[in-house]
């Protein structure tokens, strides 16, 4: 049997010192010609299009002016990822981590995360992660994030991966929303206190694992390996 890994991005693998959040809120001024728009937002764990749409309806922008969104995001995007800033690399024991992961042919690695599908490649791409993960599900697959292991797994069948169950799937996230989403399908989830919410709040979510961190790559591997 072939088990499914799906890696969240922000919190999880990378943190990029805010430069989605910037991003965001750049193209959002430049094409409604609102400032800060996403003040009060919740952002962490959620799909890029829902933030999208909350913010659309708080500022009254109808949903058929949001078109041209995706690319005046990607375009401020690719700045403000070459901007310095605090808070801003590879996670613990990520790399290491992927590494080892890569060398188990029972494992497929691919990504679940609320990003557009090219915000989360210019990510990955800006620290070198996005070698290790063939497919996944991204945020223009489904506005809700609790739909988006069927999609992944979906997409994991159709670039050549395995015909994997939600049952023979580990979702690896930082957010009580990953954690939900592994749950609304059947899957594992591995928390990871490296975003927002610490170990005691993923537990309290229902995470199967957490972890403070992924630096113990043998104890994550263990997690990971272990029967489902």
């Amino acid at each position: 049997m072939t088990k499914v890994i799906l890696f969240d991005i922000d919190g999880t693998l990378v943190l990029t010192g805010g430069a989605g959040g910037r991003a965001m809120t750049r193209a959002f001024e430049d094409l409604f010609a609102v400032a800060d728009a996403f003040r009060g937002t919740a952002m962490p764990g959620r799909t890029d299009a829902w933030i999208l749409a909350d913010a659309a309806a708080a500022h009254r922008v109808p949903a058929a002016d949001l078109s041209h969104f995706h690319d005046a995001y990607l375009a401020h995007l690719a700045v403000e990822l070459a901007r310095p800033g605090p808070a801003k690399g590879v996670m613990p024991g990520v790399r290491a981590l992927l590494d080892r992961l890569a060398d188990h042919d029972d494992l497929f690695l691919a990504l679940l995360t609320g990003n557009y599908r090219e915000a989360a490649r210019a990510k990955l791409e800006y620290f070198d992660l996005w070698r290790y993960f063939r497919c996944g599900a991204f945020g223009d697959d489904a506005p809700d994030r609790n739909a988006l292991v069927p999609a992944a797994l979906a997409a994991v069948r159709a670039c050549g991966g395995p015909a994997a169950q939600a049952s023979e799937t580990v979702v690896v996230g930082d957010t009580p929303l990953d954690v939900a989403c592994a749950a609304a399908s059947g899957a594992r989830s591995i928390a990871v206190a490296t975003g927002g919410y610490d170990a005691d709040a993923l537990r309290a979510a229902g995470a199967d694992v957490v972890f403070a961190d992924l630096s113990d790559t043998d104890a994550v591997l263990e997690a990971l390996l272990s029967p489902i």
